[in-house]
């Protein structure tokens, strides 16, 4: 995995009480909960960000007193949502449609709709 790599969500996610969510790419579309750290590398795949930086800044919210294990941790999180196409890589910054910029309860429907047929 090469860390110089941006990483954007290719899938539309959602924010309800602290829970990310994403939903199924095929119908019936279902919202499909995420653990705490797939969550929120989904909420930070902003497409702007190398995998460096989501490392480091993860690390930074632990001030200074970092997981034994946590290099490996946040490297498997990553290679799971590789895996499973909830995120892809970018040698350089991607920008995301609007229907994956944000959360969907933040989205207005139609912008939504014309964005998902690529005509935003």
């Amino acid at each position: 995995m090469e860390l110089s790599n941006y990483f954007y969500r290719t899938l539309i996610y959602s924010e309800v009480k602290g829970q990310v969510h994403v939903y199924e790419k095929l119908p019936p579309h279902s919202l499909i909960p995420l653990d705490p750290w797939l969550g929120r590398v989904i909420q930070l795949a902003d497409g702007q960000h190398t995998l460096q930086e989501l490392i480091d800044y993860v690390a930074s919210q632990y001030q200074g007193d970092i997981p034994e294990n946590y290099l490996k941790t946040i490297g498997s999180v990553i290679e799971r949502l590789i895996e499973s196409e909830a995120i892809g890589l970018s040698e350089t910054p991607h920008t995301l449609p609007y229907h994956l910029a944000m959360p969907k309860e933040h989205q207005d429907p139609a912008m939504t709709e014309r964005s998902m047929k690529g005509t935003v």
